[in-house]
């Protein structure tokens, strides 16, 4: 029974083997065409990446962008790509307790960016998305230091857009290149 269920026709099974016949003959040439794509793929890759480094890397020796955001600790490196801006570790975490439709979280160093991500952190940066999200802070605001006081004021930055700037538009990854934080001169091409 089992056989007339899985028994090919006489066209398949001809056409079969001569895949096969095929496909071994050809099976070194394909495996070196497969390989001399992926090889080239991957170093495209990687200098597209060296390039993306580099751009990062010459953002955050920018002034405001050399300390976190939000608890202004010294050397992020970590980012929200989405909202513009360079984060300590400790930040990075409550974002991305935030949700994606609020914050993408990326490592300046240890992630791979897209050309889209690396244009909407070149158009902001810190000083832009402080501008936006805390224009209504106190003056004499201080920043919180503990983690659940951090992470309060995190959600009330950006989940709650308590210090917002109504004039402003909000920043969105699609109109990343309108509200540029540096001259058009100055932006490297990725």
């Amino acid at each position: 029974r089992a056989e007339r269920i899985f028994k090919p026709s006489f066209p398949f099974t001809v056409i079969f083997l001569f895949l096969f016949v095929v496909h071994e003959r050809r099976e070194t040439s394909f495996a070196v065409l497969y390989t001399m794509a992926t090889r080239s793929a991957r170093e495209k890759a990687g200098r597209q990446n060296d390039r993306h480094q580099t751009i990062l890397a010459d953002m955050l020796k920018d002034d405001p962008n050399r300390f976190c955001a939000d608890c202004r600790a010294k050397g992020p490196r970590w980012a929200s790509w989405n909202l513009g801006c360079f984060i300590c570790i400790r930040c990075a975490g409550i974002h991305r307790n935030l949700g994606v439709h609020i914050s993408r979280v990326k490592s300046v160093n240890l992630d791979s960016w897209t050309p889209e991500q690396i244009e909407s952190i070149q158009a902001r940066g810190n000083g832009v998305v402080n501008t936006m999200y805390e224009h209504s802070l106190p003056e004499s605001f201080r920043r919180p230091q503990d983690d659940s006081a951090v992470e309060q004021f995190i959600r009330s930055k950006y989940e709650r857009k308590m210090y917002y700037n109504k004039g402003a538009s909000a920043p969105s990854s699609s109109s990343a290149s309108s509200a540029s934080s540096r001259p058009a001169s100055e932006k490297v091409q990725t």
